[in-house]
């Protein structure tokens, strides 16, 4: 740094807060470490007394910090992202819209690993609300050479390192299993659940089927089902390994690619998560799901309904973190299951 008159600073960067007082009205830094000073702010600064002032000196090469956190800024930003204004080298990208978080963690990584960068983020593969914070970029120091922007552009090449998958899934219909709730021996208290979880991601439950038992009498309600036009078909227990427990062979009969049937969950271990060529979505939701507080099928159904095709992979690795601690108060989505 360097100190120069007041007059001669414009476009230099200030390296530390000016404080401004003004009796009875203001009191309170009226230029931040980092402001670049215009011809503007000159009449200001001498009335505040500054005759001299400490400046960086902006060399060829070098990119201020406010112009830096945009560059990143560039980087990370996909669709459906509000960002803010550049302050004190930082910009934050906030979700416009409910959908699925996604983090791209190896370019990521490597962009963190350049000195004098941060990019944070939230966890990735996570489900976000509109408003929530994504991201926030900036650089370390007040300026920064430009070739480690370049380092990290290279990184990331032209892709967006964040993505804000929309929910897109809209309808659903409930395969009841069980003779016991087909003949109103007992209350279904399954299929309300199962309606508050779909709604929770604004997808509407169009019908509802009480099969009984049977792998014929199932995969029966399921092709009825499948003539609604919903977009996700459900079908509520029986999907243990007992005998008597036919859900998994009915929905294989139904025609379905069985993508996974079991998952390193807990609870939610006997989940089944198939697709129709037509790409509509089955599930087998186990009994866990009617009376856990969180399961499988919670941390499964918003990448469903925005879309995402689930892999065998996606469901393995969801083995760190997939045993829920059984909390006496049940605080999901604010712990670490399903993390």
């Amino acid at each position: 740094m360097k100190l120069v008159k007041t007059e001669e600073a414009v476009g230099h960067v200030l390296c530390h807060d000016m404080t401004q007082i003004i009796r009875g009205q203001f009191r309170g830094p009226r230029f931040r470490k980092g402001h670049v000073v215009t011809a503007e702010d000159i009449p200001v600064l001498l009335s505040m007394g500054k005759e001299h002032l400490y400046i960086w000196e902006m060399r060829s090469g070098m990119v201020h910090e406010n112009d830096a956190a945009e560059r990143l800024c560039a980087l990370c930003r996909g669709a459906n992202m509000d960002r803010s204004e550049a302050s004190e080298g930082k910009i934050e990208l906030t979700a416009a819209c409910d959908g699925w978080f996604r983090v791209d963690s190896q370019r990521l990584l490597s962009v963190n690993s350049i000195p004098d960068i941060m990019i944070a983020t939230r966890r990735g593969g996570t489900a976000v609300k509109k408003g929530d914070k994504l991201a926030g970029t900036r650089v370390i120091p007040l300026i920064i050479e430009e070739e480690k922007l370049r380092s990290a552009e290279q990184a990331v090449g032209d892709a967006p390192l964040l993505e804000l998958l929309p929910y897109i899934k809209k309808t659903a219909a409930i395969v009841a299993t069980g003779s016991e709730v087909k003949k109103g021996l007992i209350q279904d208290t399954f299929t309300p659940v199962v309606k508050d979880k779909l709604a929770a991601y604004g997808i509407e439950t169009l019908a509802v089927a009480y099969s009984g038992d049977g792998v014929e009498n199932v995969a029966g309600a399921i092709a009825d089902m499948r003539k609604t036009g919903a977009e996700l078909i459900l079908c509520t227990g029986g999907m243990s390994v007992d005998p008597d427990d036919n859900t998994p062979g009915a929905i294989r009969q139904s025609g379905a690619r069985i993508v996974t049937y079991g998952a390193p969950v807990l609870p939610g271990a006997m989940f089944l998560l198939g697709y129709y060529e037509d790409g509509t979505v089955v599930c087998g939701l186990p009994g866990c799901v009617m009376y856990a507080g969180a399961t499988i099928f919670d941390l499964a159904l918003p990448r469903v309904a925005a879309g995402v095709e689930m892999t065998r992979a996606d469901f393995a690795a969801m083995g760190e973190g997939g045993l829920c601690l059984g909390c006496k108060l049940c605080h999901w989505p604010d712990c670490p299951f399903g993390r």
